[in-house]
């Protein structure tokens, strides 16, 4: 048994283009991303959760806000918690932005614009918009055969 790959076992299709922008800054990349992750636990969710959850636990022992019978406190605080940390991570997203403009430059940071990101009620589109100037070339002499002519 021989453990040989097959030319396009990657999923690329033959010829298919790689981005020009990705590849050299994907160490630059995965720090800024690590980076991101790791200030807004820190700094942004961690503090939002732990406060959620104690403002919940005090309505919760002032009265306020009633236990549960079953479970007590916990539900009302877990939930607390996860929206607190949720809130917080969302809310460091700009800066995050920021910050891979800022090292990355404006011509990286036009894949992070509207519609990027998992698709939750966009788009999705995860891949690069640049276009290199080959790319453009062959869809301008493409479209031009397809336009339709006035009479």
């Amino acid at each position: 048994m021989t453990s040989e790959i097959p030319e396009n076992a990657g999923g690329m299709q033959k010829g298919a283009k790689k981005c020009p922008i990705g590849d050299k800054h994907l160490p630059e990349v995965t720090q800024i991303w690590k980076e991101c992750q790791e200030e807004s636990f820190w700094y942004r969710a961690l503090p939002l959760s732990l406060g959620s959850m104690a403002i919940t636990g005090g309505l919760i022992y002032n009265g306020v806000w009633k236990r549960s019978k079953r479970f007590g406190p916990f539900p009302k605080l877990a939930l607390a918690g996860l929206v607190g940390y949720l809130v917080g991570k969302a809310s460091y997203m700009g800066t995050c932005r920021d910050k891979f403009q800022k090292k990355l430059g404006p011509e990286f940071s036009k894949g992070f614009g509207p519609g990027w990101g998992p698709g939750f009620g966009g788009h999705g589109h995860r891949h690069c918009t640049h276009v290199c100037q080959e790319c453009k070339k062959a869809e301008g002499a493409g479209t031009e055969s397809v336009k339709p002519t006035e009479t």
